[in-house]
């Protein structure tokens, strides 16, 4: 009994977290999108207004208006008049102080994490932490600059690493590159081994080094 039971836990488990989730983030879109019908229902008819109430009540409208609104913009900034309003805002953001903190902060790191010519987790690699004979799986950002990098002496990487189970929140590191050792498993492996404690792990083997280089070190 308790066999078929744990089976079953096993099969469902997964199935209703995704589940839960998708509902979840559902519930979030709708929410935003009638937070958004508000100033509009009170600038129309009531006739109109009353429309627009009953179509922001369907399920899923706020994330399939979403979707759409994020096809449009894309389609509109992928050609030279979008690209130009585009420069357009940044610029205007760019003058307003606090905003332009905030925004220029945000906009580095979403075109760092989410563009195709962007660097950022693209390597899982391997890394004592948080002391000395104890590893933990990391992800390269890329190199300090400015500043830091001035005080810095010899080459040095940026690190995220991942807390477990939720890889979302973490810590920023900078370690020598001769500290992190590179490793051969993709990216959403090693999510994937961070996200499970350990329990999914991925193929074994690091990446090949050449003959009488140092194990430490990255190439």
């Amino acid at each position: 009994m308790k066999k078929y039971l744990l089976a079953g836990l096993l099969t469902w488990l997964p199935i209703a977290v995704t589940i839960w989730v998708l509902l979840w983030v559902q519930g979030l879109l709708d929410g935003m999108f009638k937070g958004v019908l508000r100033p509009v229902q009170a600038l129309v008819s009531k006739d109109a207004a009353d429309g627009l109430a009953g179509f922001s009540q369907l399920p899923g409208v706020g994330a399939l208006v979403m979707v759409l609104l994020l096809l449009l913009t894309g389609m509109f900034v992928a050609n030279i008049f979008g690209q130009w309003w585009l420069r357009q805002w940044d610029m205007l953001m760019g003058r307003i102080p606090i905003v332009k903190s905030i925004y220029s902060s945000v906009k580095q790191v979403s075109d760092t994490l989410f563009s195709s010519s962007g660097n950022a987790f693209r390597e899982a690699v391997l890394v004592q932490y948080p002391h000395a004979e104890s590893w933990t799986i990391a992800f390269v950002t890329g190199r300090p600059g400015g500043e830091v990098a001035e005080h810095l002496a010899g080459e040095h990487v940026s690190l995220y690493v991942p807390t477990t189970p939720n890889p979302t929140s973490g810590f920023f590191l900078i370690m020598p590159r001769a500290s992190v050792r590179p490793l051969s498993m993709s990216v959403d492996e090693a999510l994937k081994y961070i996200i499970s404690m350990g329990v999914v792990a991925p193929p074994a083997g690091l990446l090949p080094l050449p003959e009488g280089a140092d194990p430490n070190r990255v190439g």
